[in-house]
C-alpha cells in the first residue's frame, strides 16, 4: 500500500507499512469484487466497472448469509415479532450510518479497505486493533461455519438412516464428531491451504441462491404447516428489558457487510458518498426483508420452543428442508476458505510489517508460514467445533465483535476525520457529526461489552 498524501493521522507510517503488506490487506474485499492496486499515478483517477445497482446486489450478498439460521432464536429471546422488528429498525439507522461513514473516509484517506481506512484515519493502536479484531471475528466465524455443518449433517444422517435399530445405535460412522472431521478434512482444509482463490464469484452466487431459497421454505413452512408442527408458546413481550439485548448480536452477525463494504465502494464506476448512501439503504432493506421473514415466521411457527439454528426444529425426512440444509451446507463449504483466507492475510499483514520483510525475500518462509497458519487455524476452529455444539454461544461471541466494525471503528473514523479539518469556527453540523460519531462508539463499546460479558459468564460456562 502506498504512503499517499490522503492519510489523516499521520501516525499510520510509525510502522513502516510496505506494499507487500498491503496486497495481503487488499485480500480482504468482497468476494464479487475485483479493484486494482493502487499506484501513485491511478490514486484519485481510477473509476471501478461496478454500477450502483451492481454494488446492491454485492452488499446484500456480504450482508446475507448463514447467520439468518439463528433470527428465529432472536426474535424469541428479543421478546416477541414486535420487539425484534423495532430492534432491527432502530440498528439499521446506525448500520447504514456506518456504512456511510467509511464511505466518506475511504475518499478522505484514500484507502481501499476497511482496516486500511482505520489505520489511515484512527492511527497505529486503533489500525492495530481493528485488524487483531478482524483475525478473531473470522476465526469464530470459521467455528460457527464447521458447527453449521455438523448440524445439517446431523438431520440429513438422520433422514437417511431408515432402520430405527441402526438410528439408535449411534454408529461411528454417524457420529458427529466424525462426520464433521471428515467433511472438514476432505474438502474445507485443501480448498484453504491455496495462496489465492479463484472460485470466490461462484461461491457468492451460491451463498445467495441458497440464503433466499432457505428463506423462502421457512415462510412456506409457516403460511402451510406441517400438521406436526405446533409452537409451543409464541412470547409476545421481553421477560425483561436486558433479554432485548440478547438479541443484539444475532442482528450485528448478520447485518454485518461493513468489512467488505470499503472495496465495493471503491469499484463503483462513480464512487460517491451520496451514491453510495442510496446503494447501502437499499441493500439493507432488501437483507432487512430476508431476515425479517425468516425470522419472523421461524419464529411464529415454533414459538418459544425454536432451535438455535432453526432448520433443526424441522422434522429430518422433510424433503424441501432437506434440500435446505444441502444448499447451506454447501455454501459453508465454499465460504469457510473464503473466510479463513481473510484472516490469514491480516495476520500476514502484520507479521510483514512486525518484522519489516518484503514478500520477495521472504517467498520460502511465507510458504512455510501460510502452511502452519492454514493447518493451525484449521485444527483449532476444528477442535472448537467439536466441543461447542451450540452455535448461538458462538454467535453470541463475534457478535459483539461485529458491533465493533458496525459502531465503533466507523465512529472513531468519524471523529477523527472531523476533528482534522482546519475550520476557524465549528458549524452546528461539525458537532452534530462528532457528537454522532461519540454516540456510535459509545454504543457500539457497551453492545461489545455487554453481549460479550453475557456470552463469557452466561452462555459459555452454562
Amino acid at each position: 500500500m502506498a504512503q499517499g498524501t490522503g492519510s489523516i493521522n499521520s501516525d499510520y507510517k510509525d510502522w513502516e507499512w510496505s506494499a507487500d503488506a498491503g496486497e495481503r490487506a487488499r485480500l480482504l474485499q468482497s468476494p464479487s469484487v475485483e479493484t486494482a492496486p493502487k499506484s501513485e499515478e491511478s490514486q484519485g483517477n481510477s473509476l471501478g466497472a461496478t454500477s450502483a445497482l451492481g454494488a446492491v446486489f454485492i452488499v446484500v450478498n456480504a450482508a446475507l448469509g448463514a447467520g439468518l439460521l439463528n433470527f428465529p432464536a432472536a426474535f424469541s429471546m428479543a421478546g416477541g415479532v414486535a420487539v425484534g422488528i423495532a430492534l432491527q429498525m432502530c440498528m439499521l439507522i446506525f448500520i447504514i450510518g456506518g456504512l456511510v461513514i467509511l464511505a466518506y473516509c475511504s475518499q478522505a484517506s484514500d484507502e481501499r479497505t476497511y482496516q486500511e481506512v482505520v489505520w489511515a484515519v484512527c492511527g497505529k493502536v486503533p489500525g492495530v486493533l481493528c485488524e487483531v479484531a478482524i483475525a478473531v471475528y473470522t476465526f469464530g466465524t470459521c467455528i460457527a461455519f464447521l458447527i453449521i455443518i455438523g448440524d445439517q449433517e446431523d438431520k440429513i444422517i438422520a433422514a437417511l438412516v431408515t432402520d430405527p435399530e441402526e438410528a439408535g445405535s449411534s454408529r461411528w460412522y454417524t457420529d458427529r464428531k466424525f462426520t464433521i472431521s471428515i467433511t472438514a478434512f476432505l474438502l474445507i482444509l485443501p480448498l484453504s491451504i491455496p495462496k489465492e482463490i479463484g472460485f470466490q464469484k461462484y461461491a457468492s452466487s451460491l451463498s445467495v441462491i441458497g440464503t433466499w431459497y432457505v428463506t423462502a421454505v421457512i415462510i412456506i413452512k409457516y403460511i402451510w404447516p406441517d400438521k406436526e408442527l405446533v409452537p409451543v408458546e409464541i412470547p409476545t413481550s421481553p421477560s425483561t428489558w436486558t433479554a432485548v439485548f440478547n438479541a443484539v448480536p444475532t442482528i450485528c452477525f448478520g447485518f454485518q457487510c461493513h468489512v467488505s463494504s470499503v472495496p465495493v465502494f471503491n469499484s463503483m464506476k462513480q464512487p460517491e458518498v451520496k451514491t453510495w448512501g442510496v446503494v447501502v439503504t437499499a441493500a439493507m432493506v432488501i437483507a432487512l426483508f430476508v431476515y425479517t421473514g425468516t425470522g419472523v415466521c421461524g419464529f411464529l411457527t415454533f414459538g418459544a420452543g425454536v432451535e438455535q439454528d432453526v432448520l433443526l426444529s424441522y422434522p429430518s425426512n422433510d424433503i424441501p428442508v432437506a434440500l435446505a440444509r444441502a444448499f447451506i451446507i454447501l455454501c459453508v463449504l465454499t465460504s469457510y476458505p473464503i473466510l479463513h483466507f481473510c484472516g490469514r492475510a491480516v495476520l500476514e499483514g502484520l507479521w510483514l510489517r512486525y518484522t519489516g520483510v518484503t514478500v520477495e525475500e521472504d517467498v520460502v518462509r511465507e510458504r512455510r508460514r501460510r502452511l502452519l497458519q492454514t493447518i493451525s487455524w484449521f485444527l483449532l476452529t476444528l477442535l472448537l467445533a467439536l466441543f461447542i455444539p451450540d452455535i448461538g454461544k458462538v454467535i453470541s461471541v463475534i457478535g459483539g465483535l461485529a458491533a465493533c466494525f458496525i459502531f465503533v471503528f466507523p465512529g472513531l473514523c468519524l471523529i477523527q476525520a472531523k476533528l482534522s479539518e482546519i475550520q476557524e469556527t465549528r458549524a452546528i453540523s461539525w458537532w452534530a457529526l462528532v457528537s454522532y460519531g461519540v454516540f456510535m462508539v459509545t454504543l457500539g463499546a457497551f453492545i461489545f461489552g455487554q453481549t460479550t460479558a453475557n456470552a463469557i459468564f452466561v452462555d459459555l460456562t452454562a
